[in-house]
């Protein structure tokens, strides 16, 4: 691997679509590495566009504006951090040479779209997933609300962090669920997947990751498993490590191994999986950073970021933890722009916690606007450090 000088004709560059939170920890990682990094998201002034070398603004499920995109800027890679991509562009354009897409532009089109990925697991990989179905009008999905039973959760094929997603118990919250789903879904495609609930006694992410070895070859590589809390589908709590059997340990880490080696490329990968004693489900992939691994910044020696920058550039990488702890997010508590943060210095002032404030432009009342990170000796601490620090951040008006 040869890495050249950043604004010069040597220069390696990584050109990343969707730059959030996430997107501006891995730029942030590559950077140190010497990569020229070009961010790109649908609005401006985005986390991952305040720490780039360029920055632009377009539609990226606009094929055409992709392409010239692409054309103009020449890069090396292409890293996807978001699902709402014209990924088909990214198929030619990996297809006729013009920069590699990692993991893979077939990775990225699948993962996309739920309906594309459970079949993977299921139908293709014959891997454990709940009851589902698909369907594209409100008859098709009372259909197979009555097929799965109550309760269960509907969520749009395209659409990530609980956007879209309901759990429906009684059969009068079937229309409403079938309208959020298609109003509030990244792309609308108007087809839902229906899901049966699976009564798990938690769930874990396990990031996984594809780096090349000493003789060239890929080899897969696990961190410790990431325990995790959701609220109407989105993340507000997760911790590593989460203890499991070694029996469920193992069924998780063959899952995460059969389907992130079906999807192949380099990079990292979180991996979703439902645990019941020693039964373990797959619930969905992503072939990026994962939200719920923020933790990793305050427990692996190379966070889920860090692993990622190393993966996607054919270089060495290191799973282990230093550390238990956890993350807590911080949310936005109001609809403004360009808002103020308070108690900073007392968040900070819990033992052994960090922030990150995202540095998004504008603040919504469930938007992730930061996280609090904790360390301790047991992860009922780091939870409890977590999730204190996390309260004392008050977003104001600003």
């Amino acid at each position: 691997m040869r890495i050249g000088t950043p604004l010069s004709p040597s220069a390696t560059k990584v050109m990343l679509l969707g730059s959030g939170e996430l997107g501006k920890e891995v730029i942030i990682s590559l950077q140190r590495l010497g990569v020229e990094v070009i961010a790109v998201d649908r609005y401006p002034h985005a986390p991952g566009h305040q720490v780039a070398h360029r920055f632009y603004s377009i539609n990226m499920a606009d094929p055409q504006a992709l392409r010239a995109l692409v054309e103009k800027e020449r890069p090396h890679l292409i890293v996807p951090e978001i699902e709402a991509i014209a990924t088909d562009e990214l198929a030619a354009i990996e297809q006729e040479g013009l920069a590699e897409v990692i993991p893979t532009a077939r990775a990225a089109q699948l993962t996309m779209n739920r309906e594309g990925i459970r079949r993977l697991a299921a139908e293709t990989l014959g891997l454990p997933t709940s009851q589902y179905f698909f369907a594209s009008s409100l008859e098709e999905m009372r259909q197979a609300v009555e097929a799965v039973g109550y309760p269960c959760f509907v969520k749009p094929v395209m659409s990530s962090s609980g956007k879209g997603q309901s759990m429906i118990k009684t059969a009068d919250e079937i229309e409403a669920a079938w309208s959020y789903a298609l109003s509030a879904g990244r792309v609308n495609h108007g087809r839902v997947i229906v899901e049966a609930c699976i009564h798990f006694d938690y769930e874990i992410t396990l990031l996984t990751v594809r780096a090349l070895g000493a003789n060239g070859a890929i080899e897969t590589h696990f961190c410790n498993p990431i325990g995790h809390r959701q609220v109407q589908g989105d993340y507000v709590e997760s911790w590593q490590t989460q203890p499991m059997s070694d029996l469920a340990l193992a069924k998780a880490q063959d899952i995460a191994a059969k389907i992130t080696g079906n999807l192949g490329g380099r990079g990292l990968f979180g991996v979703e999986l439902f645990v019941k004693g020693d039964e373990v489900w797959f619930s969905e992939v992503s072939p990026r950073p994962h939200d719920t691994g923020l933790v990793t910044l305050a427990t692996q020696y190379q966070s889920e970021f860090e692993l990622h920058a190393r993966a996607i550039l054919g270089l060495p990488v290191n799973t282990a933890m230093h550390s238990t702890g956890a993350s807590a997010v911080i949310y936005g508590a109001m609809e403004a722009e360009g808002i103020a943060f308070e108690g900073v210095d007392e968040a900070l002032r819990v033992p052994n916690t960090d922030l990150r404030l995202f540095g998004k432009p504008e603040a919504f009342e469930r938007r992730r606007m930061g996280v609090a990170l904790a360390r301790a000796a047991t992860t009922e601490e780091a939870r409890h450090n977590a999730t204190l620090a996390a309260s004392k951040v008050k977003p104001v008006a600003a």
